[in-house]
């Protein structure tokens, strides 16, 4: 941050005093990465409130979704055990995936719920991760529902 000093340039009025004020100069960039940080941030936020309220059990596991910018994870949780029952994502091998990012969202959502009925599992609870119900979370959500899941 630097110190700016501004000053009167008139004849007619001289402060004794010279006045000093913080302006922060930025560039974009950091303007760009401070928004980006802040997003996240709040994004963790509603991460943790729903946290509070969702919990799996072993009938019932957490449904937990994580969406990068390419990829798209899902996960089966019992929560009072602390173990992942069964997983999925855009990474795992033997999935042909083609098409848009929500299509192989809803065929990674289709996955997961073949994997939890292999295991006996019907029923979960979704966790959208603090993202916001549209576009890939949603797909995901349908794509499980048309696999076999209740939620």
């Amino acid at each position: 941050m630097e110190i700016l000093e501004i000053r009167f340039p008139t004849k007619q009025y001289k402060p004794k005093v010279k006045k000093k004020i913080n302006v922060p100069i930025m560039s974009i960039v950091e303007l760009v990465m401070i928004q980006l940080k802040n997003k996240n941030d709040s994004r963790v936020k509603r991460r943790k409130r729903i946290r509070d309220k969702v919990n799996g059990t072993s009938q019932a596991p957490r449904l937990s979704v994580f969406r990068s910018d390419e990829h798209i994870y899902a996960q089966l949780i019992d929560d009072t055990k602390g173990v992942t029952l069964c997983a999925s994502s855009t990474m795992a091998k033997g999935l042909k995936l083609k098409g848009t990012k929500s299509q192989k969202a809803k065929l990674v959502g289709q996955e997961v719920a073949k994997k939890a009925i292999a295991k006996g599992i019907k029923a979960c609870v979704f966790d959208r991760g603090g993202y916001v119900y549209m576009g890939r979370v949603k797909a995901l959500a349908e794509g499980a529902r048309e696999g076999g899941l209740q939620f």
